[in-house]
């Protein structure tokens, strides 16, 4: 991939994400401009969705550790409900494709994704060993995934017309 090539798909990604954040219907935007271009398919573009989930549920498991320590368990659903509450529209389309593939490959690659997140939340929650990479580490990294969601809801679309980055308004702002 040429410097140019990557600095475009990451340009995508960041519209992706935007629109993402704002439609929250819980399908990927593949008719966005750009995305059918860059990405091969659906599950090339969930996959990228995918990444920015686990990074940013990884760096939230951290801090969350560091600041509650004696808890791991808690510090785990903490940051499993922050991420979720930083990135709603992502959790969205990852639940929507978990539950609802459009084939074969996809089904197996999110099958695969939830049990490489469900090992690295029992994992980071104490319960198992990082040596432990098997179901029952999985079985009961879904067993924190389903206290973390217990009585928990994602927030609500934000309102405000066009949910424009700041980035986005001073750019705006310049050309006027």
């Amino acid at each position: 991939m040429t410097w140019e090539a990557f600095h475009h798909r990451g340009d995508v990604l960041h519209r992706v994400f935007d629109e993402v954040r704002v439609r929250r219907d819980g399908v990927l935007p593949m008719d966005l401009p750009g995305v059918a271009e860059t990405f091969r398919d659906e599950l090339d573009l969930l996959g990228a969705l995918q990444l920015r989930w686990s990074s940013r549920l990884s760096g939230k498991i951290e801090r969350e550790l560091s600041n509650q320590p004696m808890d791991l368990e808690a510090a785990v659903i903490a940051a499993w409900r922050a991420t979720a509450d930083e990135l709603p529209g992502i959790r969205e389309i990852q639940d929507h494709y978990r539950s609802e593939p459009v084939d074969t490959a996809m089904s197996q690659a999110m099958a695969k994704a939830a049990a490489k997140e469900r090992q690295l939340l029992a994992v980071m929650a104490g319960r198992v060993s990082a040596l432990e990479v098997d179901e029952h580490g999985a079985r009961v990294g879904a067993a924190i995934e389903a206290a973390a969601r217990d009585g928990y809801q994602l927030p609500e679309p934000d309102p405000t017309p066009g949910n424009v980055r700041f980035l986005d308004r001073i750019r705006a702002a310049l050309a006027a």
